[in-house]
C-alpha cells in the first residue's frame, strides 16, 4: 500500500508541475505577442498613434471620441436661382433650381459652436443640424469667410460632445488621418489614409462662374487663401465641412474639396488646415468677420511658378523660399524695405517654403502685428521687421493703382483687357493684353495703333493686364515707353514714346 501511495503522490506532483509550466509559457507566449492590451486610451506624443495587436494603426478610439461631434447639416432655400459654384459637388444636387442641400459640420465647443464650409450654408434660408444620436437644432449662421471657404454657425444647446483641436503646423506627410462626415447623404461615416502632401493649392477658391462677364477694370484680385492638407482618405459629396483627424482624435482639418473630373473621390481629397480654421472662426465669433492682416506683396501662382522664375533666367531650384513678384505701394511689406526679386525664407523663425504657407502664416495675423522676415537679396541673408496693415490701407493702395492704371488708358487714348488663352496659343504669346478700344485724337490714334493690336510687353516686361502696363510704365528710369506688340493682321511691331505724350 505504501507504495501505491508513493505512485500516486508522485503521479500528482509531476502533473502539478506540468500544468505550472505550460501555465509559465503560455503566460510568456502572451505577453511577447501582445494579447493581454486590455489598457485603457492615453494622450499620445506627437505623431505616434495606438497599434492593433496585429501591429496596424488603431482608429477606433479616435473614431469613437471624434463622431459623435461631427454633425449632419441639411440646408434649405427659399428662392429660385441661389448661387451655385464648383462646390455643388460637395454637397448641393446639381439640379437646375435645387430647394436643398447637404453636408457635414464639426461641434468645436460644448455649447454649440459648429465649424462647416461657406460653400455648405451659401445662400441658404434654412440651416438644420442633426447629431449622430438623432437630436435636431436650427442653426444660426455667425458669420462666414469665402476667402478660406469657412463658416461658423451655433445651435442653442449646452454640454455638447465637441473635438479637441490639434496642430496643423506639426502634421507631417504619411501621418495617418481620419476623414468623418456624411458623405452621398449616407449617415456618419468614418475613412481612413495618409496625409499625401502639405501647402497645396488648386485654385478652386474665390473662382468667377464660367457665366460671369465682369469688366475687367473692376475685376479685384482674387483674395482666396489656399493652403490645404491633401490627404486619400476617402472624400465624396457630403463630407465637406466634416473632420480630418490624427490617430489621436485631434481635429487637424476641415474637410472643403476633392481632385476630380467626375465629382467622386478619385483619390485626392483637400481639408483647411486647423490652425487658420481656428483664427478664422475665433474672429467670426467675435466679430462677425475676419480682421486679417497684409503684407502687401505678390508671388507667382503656384502652378506657373517655375515658368515664371525661368523666364526671369532665375533656376527654381535656386529659390529657397517665396519669390517677390511685386510690392504695393505704402503696403507694410514696402514700409519694411522688401523689394521685387526678394525670396522670403521665415516668419517669426518658422521656415516658409511655397507661397501658399506664406499666405496662411499671414492670413493668421491681426492688423498691427509685428512679424520677423528673413529674407535673400542678391544671395545675401537679411532680416526685417514688418507691421501689418489692414484691409482699409490695402484697399486704399489698391484704388490708388486703379487710379494710376485709368490715368495710364487716358494718357495712350485707348483700353486694354487680358488676352484670353486660346488666343494665346493661336500666336504662340506667353503674355498680351487686348486693346479694345481707341479714342479718336488719342496717342494710340495718331500713332496708327488700332483696335483688335495685342501688347506684348512694356519696357521689355510681359504684361497680362493693365495693372503689369502701369507697374512697367512707373518703373521706367528712361523717360520714355517701348510698347511690343502685334497688329491684327499678324505682324510685329515695337513702339516707343516719351513718358510726357
Amino acid at each position: 500500500m505504501k507504495r501505491v501511495g508513493l505512485i500516486i503522490l508522485t503521479a500528482l506532483v509531476t502533473a502539478t508541475l506540468v500544468v505550472a509550466g505550460y501555465w509559465w509559457v503560455d503566460s510568456r507566449n502572451n505577453e511577447q505577442t501582445g494579447i493581454l492590451q486590455e489598457e485603457p486610451l492615453v494622450a499620445l506624443g506627437k505623431n505616434t498613434s495606438t497599434v492593433s495587436s496585429a501591429g496596424f494603426p488603431d482608429f477606433v478610439n479616435a473614431a469613437a471620441a471624434v463622431t459623435p461631434a461631427v454633425v449632419h447639416i441639411k440646408t434649405s432655400y427659399a428662392t429660385q436661382g441661389a448661387n451655385r459654384s464648383y462646390f455643388d459637388l460637395f454637397g448641393l444636387p446639381q439640379s437646375p433650381v435645387p430647394a436643398s442641400g447637404s453636408g457635414s459640420g464639426v461641434l468645436i465647443t460644448e455649447d454649440g459652436y459648429i465649424a462647416t464650409n461657406n460653400h455648405v450654408v451659401e445662400s441658404a434660408s434654412g440651416i438644420e443640424v442633426v447629431l449622430p444620436d438623432k437630436r435636431s437644432f436650427q442653426a444660426k449662421l455667425i458669420g462666414t469667410d469665402p476667402s478660406t471657404d469657412l463658416a461658423l454657425l451655433k445651435v442653442d444647446a449646452e454640454e455638447l460632445p465637441f473635438v479637441t483641436l490639434g496642430n496643423s503646423d506639426s502634421v507631417q506627410v504619411g501621418e495617418w488621418v481620419l476623414a468623418v462626415g456624411y458623405p452621398l447623404s449616407l449617415s456618419s461615416t468614418v475613412t481612413a489614409g495618409i496625409i499625401s502632401a502639405k501647402g497645396r493649392s488648386i485654385g478652386i477658391l474665390n473662382q468667377p462662374s464660367q457665366d460671369s462677364f465682369s469688366d475687367p477694370d473692376q475685376v479685384t484680385g482674387n483674395t482666396a487663401i489656399e493652403s490645404f492638407i491633401q490627404t486619400d482618405a476617402a472624400i465624396n459629396r457630403g463630407n465637406s465641412g466634416g473632420a480630418l483627424i490624427n490617430t489621436n482624435g485631434q481635429l487637424i482639418g476641415i474637410n472643403a474639396a476633392i481632385a476630380s473630373q467626375t465629382g467622386s473621390y478619385a483619390g485626392y481629397g483637400f481639408a483647411i488646415p486647423v490652425n487658420l480654421m481656428q483664427k478664422v472662426v475665433n474672429d467670426l465669433q467675435k466679430y462677425g468677420e475676419v480682421k486679417r492682416g497684409y503684407l502687401g506683396v505678390s508671388f507667382p501662382a503656384p502652378a506657373a511658378e517655375d515658368q515664371i522664375l525661368k523666364e526671369r533666367g532665375i533656376d527654381p531650384a535656386s529659390v529657397k523660399g517665396v519669390y517677390i513678384m511685386g510690392v504695393q505701394p505704402k503696403s507694410a511689406a514696402a514700409v519694411a524695405g522688401l523689394e521685387e526679386g526678394d525670396i522670403i525664407q521665415s516668419i517669426n523663425g518658422a521656415r516658409v517654403a511655397s507661397s501658399t504657407e506664406l499666405s496662411e502664416r499671414i492670413a493668421r495675423q491681426y492688423p498691427g502685428d509685428k512679424l520677423e522676415l528673413t529674407y535673400l537679396r542678391n544671395g545675401r541673408s537679411r532680416r526685417t521687421s514688418v507691421v501689418l496693415k489692414g484691409e482699409e490701407a490695402e484697399q486704399l493702395a489698391e484704388s490708388e493703382d486703379a487710379g494710376t492704371a485709368r490715368g495710364l488708358q487716358a494718357k495712350l487714348g485707348a483700353t486694354f483687357e487680358p488676352v484670353p488663352d486660346q488666343v494665346k496659343q493661336r500666336y504662340g504669346l506667353r503674355s498680351g493684353v487686348y486693346v479694345t478700344e481707341v479714342q479718336r485724337g488719342g496717342f494710340f490714334d495718331m500713332a496708327g495703333i488700332p483696335r483688335g493690336t495685342i501688347i506684348t510687353r512694356v519696357n521689355g516686361r510681359r504684361v497680362n493686364n493693365l495693372s503689369d502696363m502701369s507697374k512697367a510704365v512707373e518703373a521706367s528710369r528712361r523717360g520714355s515707353v517701348r510698347l511690343d506688340g502685334i497688329t491684327p493682321d499678324g505682324a510685329s511691331f515695337v513702339i516707343s514714346f516719351p513718358l510726357s505724350a
